[in-house]
């Protein structure tokens, strides 16, 4: 419940009043407590989006339980979309956009602004190919970037489970995402050196892990990192410019000059 809430921003009271309303029916852990799955969470975000939309309750719950019905056992490729249009709840699933409550297609210009937008993922990697799930999974996270960090972190972390090969995207921009929070910097960390472990060349996650070896407050690592970003790409100028300005910190103006004036060549 409580990991449920700060994925959706909202307190307990709303989240057991989502449930108490029918929006979504967890099951219970050995503990009693309520265990929600993904698709879950992705319902009660089309709840709380289509209520912000002012779609009344007792259409919201009629259009999701008409949808539950409706779904298929596995879900098309292209995933399904459930946006608020006017005062109605459409579904749109490839090419084709239906009323959620009548089950009526809707033509394009019969289409309003669309407010909010939600998107559904199958859950079960035998239900279809696992590396395209992945890569929805990843797309997710993309999504959810700039409005919802804990599920785009959440998303990264499920592509990266499910991909039957290292993503190497996922790792990168999950990395960056728990940077940009400053307090996960440590966390940044783990997710650039697990990535390491499959990509021990690449210099971009080398960059990245010396910006949140400084964010941390840990320059002989950043330093390292740096170094050895440019080891494997020498022309790589943010690496310069930001070396440059490690060692100038740490008094070294020699260093602060060969890597600004290396960054300056590689930029004019």
């Amino acid at each position: 419940m409580r990991e449920l809430q700060g994925m959706l921003s909202v307190s307990r009271t709303v989240v057991t009043g989502l449930v108490a309303a029918g929006f979504v029916t967890p099951s219970r852990g050995p503990r009693n407590e309520y265990r929600f799955t993904f698709q879950d969470v992705v319902l009660l975000r089309t709840a709380l989006q289509l209520r912000a939309a002012r779609i009344t309750p007792r259409k919201i719950i009629t259009a999701l339980s008409r949808l539950r019905q409706a779904l298929p056992d596995e879900l098309p490729l292209t995933g399904i979309r459930i946006s608020a249009v006017g005062n109605d709840v459409a579904v749109r699933t490839g090419p084709s956009q239906w009323d959620a409550v009548t089950g009526q297609l809707l033509l394009d210009f019969e289409v309003a602004e669309i407010k909010g937008d939600v998107v559904f993922l199958d859950t079960s990697p035998t239900q279809r190919n696992v590396e395209q799930q992945a890569e929805e999974w990843y797309d997710l996270g993309e999504q959810l970037r700039t409005s919802d960090v804990n599920g785009s972190e959440q998303a990264y972390r499920k592509a990266i489970a499910l991909s039957p090969r290292p993503f190497y995207a996922a790792y990168v921009d999950l990395g960056a995402l728990l940077c940009e929070l400053e307090a996960r910097c440590e966390d940044a960390l783990h997710v650039f050196d697990e990535a390491l472990i499959h990509f021990p060349e690449d210099a971009v996650l080398q960059f990245s892990r010396a910006i949140a070896f400084e964010e941390i407050g840990r320059p002989d690592e950043a330093e390292r990192s740096y170094l050895r970003c440019l080891e494997l790409d020498p022309t790589y100028a943010d690496a310069h410019h930001n070396l440059a300005i490690l060692l100038e910190k740490r008094g070294d103006p020699q260093g602060l000059v060969r890597h600004l004036n290396a960054y300056r060549r590689l930029t004019t």
